[in-house]
């Protein structure tokens, strides 16, 4: 499998030299840091628990809102789940996805067949899955993915360099790159369509391996949409150095489960025009706890 870019996460033992937060999960902050034009964004990390962190921000030109996690790889605390939608199986909400799941934190992937609010429909991922080393749904090789290989590295990748899943521990297929090396990928240059988006990061820094998850609002007063030139550059400004757009639109979602078990989408999903409105899609990727809090449902 040949891998655009890929990173090496070192042995477990520098968890507590490089990605450690300071104070178990605890409530985010809901209001948003603001800034005047995206190229003016520095994060402002919260800590949710050890090695995962949160960030919620605005700008005024464009007029967007977002909402990004930074999930330390090392971290012995965590660790990731993926679902899928395929032949035969359900369609799901972000938000049951990370209830059901008991995880920490939730977001959509992968696009897929079948548009609706129901959840429980027959759905069909259009690209790949991987779940714990076992291939949920095929590649489609139009498009690329995020994987996370069995030796501890990660990878952005063509779908249709994916020859075999063999290494493979976890992957989503999205659409495509657009973020290389920490620069915009030249497909974002000339693409001035807004929408609420959906994407993930990879990035390296000294001994630290972080994955970034990020959703931004669109079709609403508060929040325009980005082109894929501005997510790419949140990305990066988040500190990602590759970067996937994946399946934005009505179906992106972020969940959150905070401190009391309540698990709560962040952003103000829109499907069918009604915001708030959450669309069940196919293949999510989540963030779990070795030591998953007990669940609760919202009264």
């Amino acid at each position: 499998m040949k891998a655009k870019s890929s990173y090496r996460f070192f042995p477990l033992l520098l968890v507590f030299l490089s990605c450690t937060a300071t104070h178990p999960l605890s409530s985010v902050q809901e209001q948003p840091v603001l800034f005047s034009a995206v190229q003016d964004i520095e994060p402002v990390w919260q800590s949710i628990t050890d090695g995962l962190w949160f960030f919620h921000a605005k700008t005024v030109s464009p007029r967007l809102e977002f909402w990004a996690l930074r999930i330390c790889l090392f971290s012995q605390n965590l660790g990731i789940v993926v679902r899928a939608g395929n032949e035969g199986a359900a369609s799901t909400r972000v938000s049951s996805f990370v209830h059901d799941n008991n995880l920490l934190a939730g977001i959509n992937a992968t696009p897929f067949d079948v548009i609706s609010s129901r959840e429980g429909q027959p759905i069909k991922n259009m690209g790949i899955i991987v779940s714990d080393g076992v291939q949920l749904a095929p590649a489609n090789t139009r498009y690329d993915a995020l994987v996370f290989y069995t030796d501890g590295t990660a990878a952005i990748v063509g779908q249709s360099a994916i020859n075999s899943t063999e290494n493979i521990q976890n992957a989503v297929g999205g659409f495509y790159q657009i973020l290389t090396d920490g620069q915009a990928a030249k497909r974002t240059l000339n693409n001035e369509i807004r929408h609420p988006r959906s994407a993930a990061g990879l990035s390296i820094s000294g001994t630290n391996r972080y994955f970034y998850l990020l959703v931004i609002d669109g079709r609403r007063s508060g929040s325009a949409g980005a082109t894929e030139l501005e997510t790419a550059l949140i990305l990066q400004l988040l500190g990602s150095k590759d970067g996937i757009n994946l399946d934005g639109g009505g179906s992106t979602t972020l969940a959150l489960r905070y401190d009391d078990g309540i698990v709560r989408t962040v952003n103000t999903p829109i499907h069918g025009g009604i915001p708030g409105r959450e669309r069940a899609v196919a293949g999510c990727i989540g963030i779990k706890s070795v030591f998953p809090r007990e669940d609760k449902v919202p009264e």
